[in-house]
């Protein structure tokens, strides 16, 4: 095939190696992802290659030329390179396959470059650039699928899941990555195969659906998992969502309405100096999992309507327990957790108004969260009616606007009482325990309440207390 290329587009340490590797009679070739997204207009910034050379040819090739070499992934046939500040991994042509009950492939390599383009995951990955020529190798019809927005498999999909499960999140990923169909055999594959995903990690599994959350179009990554079955193996709170319906807040459907909510909070998300940089995976996905706690706190009341009384309470739980078993990190899933449990607190604020205690208490209970609370409070309007579309966010900006006069009044965002853990200790004459922790609590929330009173009302207020208290000697 043609060189479609001229080597401006390709990073010159790829040049340079693919001349080593044919001076010393070997094949070198860029292939996958980085070739794909040439064709996007990308750079390629991964340099990914593959050759007929065997590990120890490749070390052999490389000696004197890379900056730093490992070995780590030598039993599959990969040898990592360090050539400045290029990172370069070089594998021998292979094919893998997984067994039935197996979550790691076995290795066996491959003669040719088309056989190992074979064994990739999906056509627009199975395209590779000879180098040093710039020759692309396109067996299986990559470029046209590219151009078509389709996804499909280089041979059976069913033969491609089997070999590696973990390639159905990833045309979930793809689909919403580079927003594009799915083949129809690919659907089809991938529901009648979803079990298989219970072979996979948790953290392979975790590293997928993260990469599809952030993806430019994750509403049809998530709807292709709930549609062919995965979902239900690997994100099942989302699925359940299909048979609830709110009347009460207009939400007929609930797993609709929490994909718009979704997609609402991308369109709220800044640039990079901004306060919320796009893509936010927290963000997008407490979107996503804010209504989880919908099912289990349904009930029917007296007058025929249907209530979810401390959904969010409960949905915060069971986001923060689906986190932990996809092997999150603590931090994520804390402020995940944190997102759904005060997505509804904001409701009620344009009827009732709230006090500047009620504003701090608001501020300091989201804590490093609140600009992503802002955002997803907002894009959890999903209603028709104008009216209160309009009256929301009239009442969301004037929230807002309250915030930022009390944050610059009394940096809320650091707030603390006015006496300190030592303070008290010493006002007290208490040793550490539990009751330093109730007074300070209790000097926390006069704080919230009232504004600083000053280290000398805050004592005054702590011995009151404490002589009131059962605690007092």
């Amino acid at each position: 095939m043609a060189n479609l290329f001229d080597s401006s587009s390709i990073h010159p340490v790829a040049l340079e190696l693919g001349k080593l590797f044919e001076d010393r009679g070997f094949e070198l070739s860029l292939v996958g992802g980085p070739v794909r997204d040439l064709f996007l207009g990308q750079a390629a910034l991964d340099l990914d290659f593959t050759t007929n050379a065997t590990p120890d040819e490749t070390l052999d090739v490389a000696r004197g030329w890379a900056d730093a070499h490992w070995e780590i992934g030598r039993d599959f046939g990969t040898i990592g390179l360090r050539k400045g500040d290029a990172m370069i991994e070089v594998t021998t042509y292979r094919a893998e396959a997984y067994d039935a009950d197996s979550r790691k492939p076995a290795v066996a390599f491959a003669r040719k470059l088309e056989d190992d383009l074979f064994r990739r995951d999906f056509t627009i990955n199975s395209m590779a650039l000879r180098l040093p020529s710039l020759e692309l190798v396109d067996p299986y019809g990559g470029i046209k699928d590219l151009s078509a927005g389709l996804l499909r498999t280089p041979g059976t999909p069913e033969d491609s899941f089997s070999d590696d499960p973990l390639r159905m999140m990833r045309a979930a990923r793809f689909v919403s990555r580079l927003d594009i169909d799915p083949a129809p055999e690919v659907v089809q594959a991938m529901t009648g195969m979803a079990d298989r995903i219970e072979i996979i990690s948790a953290e392979r599994v975790r590293d997928e659906l993260v990469k599809l959350i952030i993806g430019k179009n994750p509403r049809r990554g998530v709807e292709l998992l709930v549609d062919t079955g995965l979902a239900t193996h690997v994100l099942p709170e989302i699925p359940a969502l299909r048979m609830e319906t709110d009347d009460q807040h207009h939400h007929k459907d609930v797993y609709q309405h929490s994909l718009t909510v979704m997609m609402q909070a991308v369109d709220l998300e800044t640039g990079p100096d901004g306060a919320v940089p796009s893509p936010d995976f927290t963000l997008r996905f407490a979107a996503l999992m804010h209504d989880i706690g919908k099912p289990a706190t349904r009930k029917m009341e007296k007058n025929g309507s249907v209530s979810f009384r401390h959904h969010d309470v409960v949905g915060s739980k069971l986001a923060k327990k689906r986190m932990r078993a996809l092997r999150f990190d603590n931090e994520t899933i804390k402020n995940v957790g944190r997102l759904v449990e005060l997505h509804m607190r904001f409701y009620g604020y344009g009827e009732a108004g709230w006090t500047d205690s009620a504003v701090r208490r608001y501020v300091r209970d989201a804590g490093d969260q609140l600009e992503r609370l802002h955002r997803l409070t907002r894009s959890d309007v999903t209603t028709r009616n104008r009216r209160k579309v309009q009256r929301l966010g009239r009442a969301y900006d004037d929230l807002e606007r309250r915030v930022a006069e009390l944050a610059e009044q009394e940096e809320l965002e650091a707030m603390r009482p006015d006496l300190d853990g030592q303070q008290i200790m010493s006002i007290l004459g208490i040793a550490p325990g539990p009751m330093v922790g109730k007074a300070y609590n209790f000097l926390l929330n006069l704080r919230l309440d009232e504004g600083s009173l000053g280290e000398e009302e805050a004592e005054r207020r702590l011995k009151a207390w404490w002589a009131e208290s059962d605690h007092a000697s």
